[in-house]
């Protein structure tokens, strides 16, 4: 009998695809059971708010690599956990919190 256990990776991994529309991003960015931190990049500023908006993940980093920070709530959702460690968050451990870090 095949193993089928899907495992979370963590580690400098980008996963790189096209799309055609706004929408089908989305779907594909959101059609994991995992949701640690995710990333959009973007010229225009309102397509990366609106995106960030609908993006799935505990925190999520707009035109910015690097979106840890002691200050913020860090965690993630869906089988990457609802808690969150750090700042005034850790009491609100069961409701899904989305920290959005921008660069622009």
């Amino acid at each position: 009998m095949r193993n089928t256990t899907t495992v979370e990776i963590f580690g400098p991994i980008a996963a790189i695809t096209t799309f055609e529309t706004e929408e089908e991003a989305i779907r594909v960015a959101n059609d994991t059971e995992f949701g640690s931190i995710s990333y959009v990049y973007t010229r225009d500023l309102s397509r990366g708010l609106r995106v960030l908006e609908r993006m799935e993940g505990g925190i999520v980093g707009l035109n910015l690599g690097l979106v840890s920070d002691p200050a913020a709530p860090f965690g993630g959702t869906k089988q990457s956990g609802l808690c969150r460690e750090g700042a005034h968050h850790r009491i609100l451990e069961f409701c899904e919190t989305k920290y959005i870090a921008v660069a622009w």
